[in-house]
């Protein structure tokens, strides 16, 4: 018998394209979902992806049960989804606030499919380089804020979404490109182009330049991310951006894409939410749909550990 377990499986394995990733992914070590997929295989009796294929190839017996895995799941979400709704009602307020400025082309999505599976939530968010969405979710006048940084605050809870690589974005034709990856002494002499925000806000001063005791030449802020990429392109500095803002224009060969160091740097996206809230229903699909977008969409993120 199919188990939904097994279903999931291959979901994961069809996103990642690797078994290494899909464990991961899962929380589950690699030993444990290659027994899972041979228990499938078994159970079905016929192989369902190609071996040593990169990324994995399935067969047409395992693209029959990804069909089925699609269907399965978003038919066990909707009922989730309804039962949580009558449990706990349909109606209430989710006013969010974002401290991650590059994360509406994200978010937008998750929001248009929220509105029509709870379309009596009051939804509204905040956006604002001057604004402090974490005093303000604390005094209850947010529910929800997306974040980085985290601040110890009593009675506010954060909720791991995925973990990003910051990468470093250059001009075309920057000597830096030459390099494999970037070290804090190789943007001594550069301006970084930033967020206007607080340096101890901005991953590439609190990750990469503080902790050495590097100082860059200049800082230039904007407040749009487009901005921020055409002033890498045409020469005007370089950039800390996360590397799923980055593939788009990487790939439209706009600018070269660095790691910060060999391992580079891996920040966590959270959402928080007040402790008393963590459970209530329509925040927590809102949650479920999130990171589930982002890690079906998002480009080179990973679950959060």
């Amino acid at each position: 018998m199919i188990e939904i377990r097994h279903l999931k499986t291959l979901i994961a394995l069809r996103a990642t394209g690797s078994l290494v990733d899909a464990a991961e992914r899962l929380c589950l070590t690699q030993s444990a979902l290659s027994h899972q997929v041979k228990d499938l295989e078994s159970r079905v009796g016929c192989e369902l992806f190609i071996r040593k294929s990169r990324p994995l190839r399935f067969t047409e017996a395992g693209k029959r049960l990804l069909k089925l895995a699609d269907e399965v799941t978003a038919q066990v979400a909707d009922a989730e989804r309804d039962l949580q709704k009558l449990l706990h009602g349909e109606g209430g307020r989710l006013f969010m606030a974002i401290e991650c400025h590059s994360c509406f082309n994200w978010l937008m999505p998750t929001v248009d499919s929220y509105r029509h599976q709870w379309p009596a939530i009051e939804l509204d968010f905040i956006s604002s380089f001057t604004f402090e969405p974490l005093p303000a979710l604390a005094q209850g006048e947010v529910d929800l804020v997306i974040t980085s940084d985290p601040l110890p605050l009593k009675g506010v809870t954060y909720l791991p979404l995925f973990s990003y690589e910051m990468q470093i974005a250059l001009a075309t034709n920057h000597p830096l490109r030459r390099k494999s990856f970037l070290q804090p002494d190789d943007l001594m002499d550069e301006t970084v182009i930033t967020y206007p925000v607080e340096k101890s806000r901005l991953d590439i001063f609190k990750y990469l330049l503080d902790p050495a005791d590097v100082v860059p030449a200049k800082v230039r802020t904007s407040e749009l991310t487009l901005m921020i990429v055409q002033l890498v392109a045409s020469g005007r500095g370089v950039a800390a951006l996360p590397n799923w803002v980055l593939a788009e224009y990487a790939e439209q060969m706009l600018v070269e894409v660095r790691s910060a160091g060999p391992k580079g740097i891996w920040p966590t996206l959270y959402a928080a939410v007040r402790e008393e809230q963590v459970a209530v229903a329509y925040i927590e699909d809102f949650l479920k749909l999130a990171k589930a977008h982002c890690l079906k969409n998002l480009s080179g993120v990973k679950p959060a550990s």
